[in-house]
């Protein structure tokens, strides 16, 4: 995982719904939409600071992505506690992702994989979610 991988500092003062939400962005490195977003990615990280957001690139990364199939990128992987409130491709551009992150905040029943998600993409990323949450 990138530079961008972090978690909000201990006395960081964590905003209602959002402490234990993650984000990761799951790239890779010969993307070149992926090195577009990178900094729309930044900004987001900047706009909810309680939030961890996480950089994954899922071929130097391969061993803790595992099974899941991403064949778009970017990927985004939402996660609010342990529940996968949200993976699936997004449009480049912050806009899309920010979304997807207010309603993950407002909507605590929020669990949704994309419609064309391969079949079995919900299992393998509740299991990615855990295995994040446990390395960073």
């Amino acid at each position: 995982m990138s530079t961008l991988s972090s978690s909000p500092p201990p006395s960081a003062p964590a905003s209602e719904g959002s402490s234990d939400l993650l984000v990761a962005c799951l790239c890779a490195a010969w993307c070149r939409t992926c090195d577009t977003y990178r900094e729309d990615f930044a900004a987001l990280r900047q706009q909810h600071p309680a939030a961890r957001f996480l950089w994954v690139d899922i071929e130097d990364d391969s061993e803790l992505v595992d099974d899941l199939e991403v064949e778009t990128f970017p990927t985004l992987l939402i996660g609010q506690g342990e529940r996968v409130c949200f993976i699936g491709p997004v449009l480049p551009g912050p806009a899309a992702a920010q979304r997807l992150i207010q309603a993950a905040q407002d909507n605590p029943a929020m669990s949704a994989a994309s419609p064309n998600a391969p079949a079995g993409t919900t299992a393998a990323a509740q299991s990615l979610l855990s295995r994040l949450r446990q390395s960073c």
